[in-house]
């Protein structure tokens, strides 16, 4: 029975301890103030004090730069760049292989065409068609496939175009001196490489 009384006389010191330092928190000096009420005049003055403890002034530009290069290069470590996304690979592989002969809008609007037509259930030729006919708007789908299909009987060999010597390229010619016809060559060429190069990519899961 003297020990529950003990027990009960030391909680009630410990909580009369508590209220002891929760009044003398709140009583606290003027100096030690904490703006809890954004609203009240000392906030603006507490916060310019602690912005002044912050400043920079009296550091070197030097050091600011050395420091500041440091603390964003521990940040890369954690944090390292993304890998290029799939079609960003290709793009960079097109623009390899076919940046002097076509502008670089068109091979980026290839791969981005051939992209999402690859995962279709559409014919190969179809496919080829979708990757240039946003370029070439005023030709017919018909008048395209004729081009496109010894492209599509290629594509079930894999071969992939690497040069001016390909079937459907007209050598290192400018881009504004082809024809119409040869730029449709040329742009279902582009597009063939991107679907074979797609194709290749899908059965390699090192690649995917």
């Amino acid at each position: 029975m003297a020990s529950q009384y003990i027990q009960y006389e030391d909680c009630e010191n410990s909580w009369s301890i508590c209220q002891g330092e929760l009044l003398e928190a709140l009583l606290q000096p003027e100096e030690d103030f904490y703006p809890w009420n954004p609203a009240e005049p000392e906030t603006e003055a507490y916060f310019a004090e602690l912005e002044r403890d912050f400043l920079l002034d009296h550091c070197p530009e030097e050091e600011i730069a050395c420091a500041s290069q440091a603390f964003f290069n521990q940040l890369h470590q954690y944090w390292p760049s993304p890998l290029p996304s799939a079609t960003d690979r290709l793009k960079a592989s097109l623009s390899q292989r076919f940046a002097d002969l076509v502008p670089q809008a068109w091979l980026e609007e290839i791969a981005h065409k051939a992209q999402q037509v690859f995962p279709s259930n559409l014919s190969l030729a179809d496919q080829l068609v979708l990757c240039v006919k946003p370029l070439l708007p005023n030709w017919l789908e018909e008048d395209l496939l004729v081009f496109a299909r010894p492209l599509a009987y290629a594509m079930r060999g894999s071969s992939k175009p690497s040069g001016p010597g390909t079937p459907g390229l007209v050598g290192p010619v400018e881009w504004t001196e082809l024809s119409q016809m040869e730029r449709v060559r040329l742009s279902l060429t582009v597009a063939h490489s991107a679907l074979v190069e797609l194709q290749e990519s899908s059965s390699d899961p090192e690649q995917s």
